[in-house]
């Protein structure tokens, strides 16, 4: 088809430019953005790429000549576009960014009023016909651009999340990776004690460090380097639109962001007694050890921000985190924060006098986990169905919420499809017993490579 647009993903828009993604396409995607959702405002923003500003020029252009007015706050994170959204209470949000893909790649988050997320099954597919179909109505008028500063109103959201007198005067090693998340960092830097030792800080659309993408342990090194040579308390590293954040103890050892979910579930709870707090399936029991023993409910839900989003919603849950390092907040418009997180962990270590490892270490050992380990293969259902059928007469519980996830007595994993690519995710945890997790993580990777 001559027309297909085939940047679409199930969460998001994201493809390489100019071939998957254009300023052509940005401007049917303004089109069709008012004709799905008929708004009468809408907040754009973009990211650091050198793409983002001209593929959001055209973007405007989209939502202006369908007759929307258009609030632009300027190049900034995906959380600020979420946080404008709502505090402008406009009738949705559009934000340029690829996130942590190639540099030659760009994309948009989409949302509606009071920051929804517009997903594939909300609206997503629907934009994508409109856009493909190029056949626009004529609005009775243009609708009007104007340009807004958010970030003060933002930073004072920030700041409201920790008790600035009670911090101690930390050293933090913070890595922006050349993403968004610098210029933030230094607007927070004045109302707060701590000493920043920046790391490839400047924001950068070339990415002359590499893609800003923390999971990917070679760019963890410079953290890790930084914080040993200065001594540091804790490090920080972001991804390129800054809506995830990833940690690192005094030792510069990397901290799954499993145990951080419990970590500020417990910091949730402990003010919030009776709350809920959401979960992904990959990595469950210490979330789920923590909440009870809180006096919580922990609630587990489909991996991916939009299921997190709208179950935190559905329960009025005060907290959800997955382990891939997406933290969501109810008083955030129960968005997901890459800033958050870590004001969050700087108070705890000052409340409790503690190091990230002390906070963390005990917990860690309870339950030891394989961390996200990721597989190619040609037929990834019919795997998780054969390695259901090898496991499953000694399993105590079986669930697919999201792949498959075995229970047994001591140890427990889960295995999901990529929705995008040829891959399984494998994670495996046990209660108390390392070289068990260990010993289990290697029998399932046999049969995975098998």
């Amino acid at each position: 088809m001559k027309n297909q647009i085939t940047c679409f993903k199930a969460y998001d828009i994201r493809g390489r430019v100019p071939d998957q993604l254009n300023e052509d396409i940005a401007y049917r995607i303004g089109r069709a953005f008012v004709e799905f959702l008929s708004p009468k405002t809408v907040v754009v923003g973009f990211d650091i790429r050198l793409t983002s500003k001209s593929l959001c020029g055209e973007l405007i252009r989209g939502l202006t000549d369908s007759g929307a007015n258009v609030i632009n706050i300027g190049e900034c994170g995906t959380e600020e576009v979420y946080f404008a959204t709502s505090h402008l209470k406009a009738d949705g949000g559009i934000v340029v960014t690829a996130s942590h893909n190639p540099k030659d790649y760009n994309g948009m988050k989409l949302v509606r009023e009071n920051s929804k997320p517009i997903s594939g099954d909300t609206g997503l597919n629907d934009i994508k016909v409109l856009a493909e179909k190029n056949d626009f109505a004529d609005p009775v008028s243009k609708g009007q651009l104007t340009l807004q500063d958010t970030k003060q109103a933002y930073i004072d959201h920030l700041l409201s999340y920790v008790q600035t007198t009670a911090l101690k005067p930390l050293k933090i090693v913070c890595t922006a990776g050349n993403g968004g998340a610098g210029p933030t960092v230094d607007l927070l830097e004045i109302h707060l004690p701590f000493e920043f030792i920046k790391v490839h800080h400047e924001a950068n659309g070339h990415f002359p460090n590499g893609v800003p993408n923390p999971l990917l342990e070679e760019n963890r090194q410079p953290t890790i380097d930084a914080i040993i040579e200065h001594g540091a308390d804790l490090g920080i590293a972001w991804d390129g639109d800054f809506d995830r954040c990833f940690f690192f103890d005094g030792q510069g050892r990397f901290i799954e962001g499993y145990y951080i979910v419990g970590l500020l579930a417990q910091a949730f709870l402990e003010k919030n007694p009776n709350a809920k707090v959401i979960h992904d399936p990959r990595l469950t029991w210490n979330t789920i050890e923590i909440a009870e023993a809180f006096g919580g409910k922990a609630v587990q839900c489909k991996t991916g921000h939009a299921f997190i989003k709208e179950r935190m919603r559905l329960e009025d849950a005060v907290y959800g985190g997955e382990m891939s390092a997406h933290h969501y907040f109810k008083d955030f418009s129960y968005c997901d924060s890459g800033m958050i997180p870590w004001l969050l962990v700087a108070g705890l270590m000052s409340a409790k006098n503690s190091t990230l490892a002390e906070l963390v270490n005990e917990r860690m050992e309870a339950f030891p986990a394989s961390g996200e380990i990721n597989k190619t293969i040609a037929e990834p259902a019919a795997l998780i169905d054969s390695i259901q059928k090898q496991y499953q007469d000694k399993a105590v519980a079986i669930d697919h919420t999201d792949g498959l996830s075995m229970e047994f007595d001591s140890w427990r994993f889960n295995i999901r499809m990529s929705n995008t690519e040829p891959v399984v995710r494998l994670n495996v945890e046990s209660r108390a017993n390392e070289a068990l997790m260990k010993e289990k993580t290697k029998e399932l990777l046999a049969i995975i490579q098998s």
